[in-house]
């Protein structure tokens, strides 16, 4: 043996009784830890989900966000609106309250002259939850004035009224009927250039309408 191999062979011996700790502990080791080394956090698990489906004739009860008229609104113009209440399925919600909506108007008409009552109608197609974007298939909901038959009478016989007076005071009994015919014929003419009454929702008016197709959509698993 060399006088160099008994050298290192009484070192390491040396050191091997010693029992000093290594001043660079493996990592992962509890000695590593307590020196301060950083340990990673475990990772968050990613959120599960389901696909449940929602069958046609579902009812979605919802608030307008976006004014509809029939006065004021074309045919496509967009229509939005949110869920006031939460649609669930077997107990569990799968649609919560103020999940959005997005749809378009599908008709609108003033109200004639001589006859025609004003409508406004609008369907929706589409959803979003998640961040996701659905397809919906909804029953159109429309919208009509109400009818103003009482009220054209009121003007008639108004007109009729006032010309049977005048003619009672200008030409007696034959000149109040005269009269009449007069003021009839008068309250009728204003009719004929008055529209009806118009119908318009404004942001924040309840409606309701339900699916027409089963919806099948992604809900979070908790």
């Amino acid at each position: 043996m060399t006088k160099w191999t008994l050298t290192l062979a009484v070192a390491v011996l040396a050191a091997a009784c010693s029992g000093t700790p290594s001043e660079n502990p493996a990592p992962g080791t509890a000695e590593a830890a307590g020196a301060g080394e950083a340990v990673a956090p475990a990772r968050a698990a990613a959120p599960r989900y389901r696909e449940v489906t929602l069958p046609a004739g579902t009812t979605l009860r919802l608030e307008l966000k976006s004014a509809v008229s029939s006065e004021s609104s074309r045919v496509e113009d967009a229509v939005r609106a949110e869920l006031r209440q939460a649609v669930a399925l077997n107990g569990s919600t799968v649609l919560p309250a103020g999940t959005e909506l997005s749809g378009v108007v599908t008709d609108a008409e003033r109200s004639g002259r001589v006859k025609g009552r004003a409508r406004v109608a609008y369907r929706f197609d589409s959803l979003r939850l998640e961040n996701e974007r659905y397809d919906v298939k909804t029953a159109p909901i429309a919208h009509v004035a109400e009818a103003t038959k009482g009220e054209d009478a009121t003007k008639i016989a108004i007109g009729a009224g006032a010309g049977a007076a005048l003619g009672a005071i200008l030409g007696g009994g034959d000149g109040a009927a005269k009269g009449a015919a007069i003021g009839g014929a008068a309250g009728t003419g204003t009719v004929l250039a008055t529209r009806g009454k118009e119908v318009a929702l404004g942001p924040g008016a309840q409606v309701s309408t339900r699916l027409t197709a089963p919806l099948a959509v992604r809900v979070k698993v908790s």
